[in-house]
């Protein structure tokens, strides 16, 4: 399937999403696409590449910007049977805010750990700088996380957990003494060539690994056009000649003119408004 050839996302879904903030979107990679990026991501992380490098406790390590650093995860960027449902939930005035490699080794039986404890539960939302500077009523849907697991998603893998629903709390989920998830808490039910699809206000956790392997997962998370992106600038790729239109929007494109000068706000977003247009009469969504 190409973005030519895409579907118009499933209603089902969309409501889905719109109840529970997140959503399950199935068969959207391939086997053979999946093994070859699990192969170049584990490259990367036993590589001694330091730029863009993310590593934290108990052991998680990883990149951000990982679309720059191998062709591989590009085709990721335009997913055609992800990217509709993005358009639809969102709206055609998006672009790529981060791609997330992170790899996260499994818990050997009596090991300790220092997150994901009742003390530091890990329970949290994304852009937590929006409710602190805005105040947690007053944020909005604006950015969806797709995420890929490179390592089989079996219940033991430590996939992430969402509260469903929780999108629409005005407080944090409650986790009970002595426990380190809400009693709300699932884990979805992923298939390996699946994506999980969850905003910014959905409550989410990391799971437990205990699988005896390394989870390995890509987060793309996409938000409006008008949000700083979290990743570093890589000016190089708009420089490419083999990019779409679309891929350029999503990549950070700005408002110009075909001769460098200044568009009228929003005129980046025009590949992927004409593309929606022609794939579904239907308005994208923006809440």
């Amino acid at each position: 399937m190409t973005l030519e050839t895409a579907s118009p996302p499933d209603r089902d879904v969309l409501d889905a999403f719109e109840r529970n903030g997140f959503a399950i979107l199935r068969e959207v990679i391939t086997p053979e696409w999946r093994e070859q990026a699990a192969a170049v991501a584990m490259r990367l992380l036993e590589s001694d590449r330091t730029a863009g490098r993310d590593r934290s406790v108990d052991g998680k390590d990883g990149f951000r910007g990982v679309v720059t650093m191998d062709d591989t995860f590009l085709p990721l960027v335009t997913n055609p049977k992800v990217l509709p449902t993005l358009v639809a939930l969102l709206s055609a005035n998006l672009h790529l805010m981060s791609s997330n490699l992170i790899y996260m080794p499994s818990i050997p039986p009596g090991g300790t750990r220092t997150i994901r404890v009742p003390e530091r539960h890990g329970w949290h939302r994304d852009m937590g700088a929006a409710a602190r500077d805005l105040g947690t009523t007053a944020v909005p849907r604006l950015a969806i996380k797709a995420a890929y697991f490179l390592s089989d998603p079996t219940p033991d893998a430590g996939i992430t957990m969402v509260a469903p629903g929780s999108h629409t709390n005005t407080g944090p989920v409650t986790v009970p003494p002595g426990a380190i998830d809400p009693p709300s808490a699932i884990t979805p039910d992923l298939g390996p060539c699946d994506a999980l699809l969850f905003e910014n206000r959905t409550w989410h956790a990391g799971g437990l690994n205990t699988s005896g392997r390394p989870r390995l997962a890509v987060m793309m998370q996409y938000g409006y056009r008008w949000l700083a992106p979290v990743d570093d600038p890589a000016p190089e790729l708009l420089e490419r000649e083999d990019l779409t239109e679309i891929e350029r929007q999503l990549l950070g494109q700005p408002d110009r003119n075909p001769d460098g000068s200044v568009a009228h706000e929003s005129a980046g977003a025009e590949p992927l408004r004409t593309w929606w247009q022609h794939l579904n009469s239907t308005p994208a969504r923006s809440q």
